[in-house]
């Protein structure tokens, strides 16, 4: 019985405690390392890192969830998740990244932000800026007065 909430695909390839594994991981589903994996894991699904787990390489995943220890490269189509006691270091590529309080993270994030907005907002067109026709408010000379 499929535990609720926890993974939603029936796909799942285990990377165990105690072992270790140089190379590739392609998989179509969700990939759990509680083991040491150097090399490379492409995957569409989710990409587990448990607390036990280390990962040295390029991770490209939809989702990846770490408690573990990730130094690599990091490309996520859908989102990030850092969890206590997580550590990744290295490049992370996703639109959404998130730490949980006690996680940490050195390196280099890229949200896909290309731009910045430098003009104001764009009134409606039934709407006018009024502050240009205002008149300029000059200070008067004031009169000295000798005593």
């Amino acid at each position: 019985m499929k535990k609720p909430g926890y993974m939603d695909d029936d796909n799942i390839t285990l990377l165990a405690r105690g072992v270790e594994l140089k190379g590739e991981i392609r998989v179509e589903g969700t990939v759990r390392i509680d083991g040491r994996l150097h090399g490379e894991v492409h995957t569409k699904g989710q990409v587990i890192v448990g607390e036990d787990g280390l990962v040295t390489g390029t991770i490209y995943a939809g989702t990846l969830i770490c408690s573990g220890r990730i130094k690599a490269n990091v490309t996520a189509t859908e989102r990030v998740q850092l969890l206590q006691p997580g550590v990744l270091i290295g490049e992370v590529h996703c639109p959404v990244f998130s730490m949980e309080e006690g996680a940490k993270f050195q390196g280099l994030s890229d949200m896909s932000v290309t731009a910045w907005e430098e003009d104001a907002p764009r009134l409606p067109r039934n709407v006018r800026d009024l502050s240009s026709h205002r008149g300029k408010i000059s200070a008067a000379p004031t009169k000295e007065t000798d005593s």
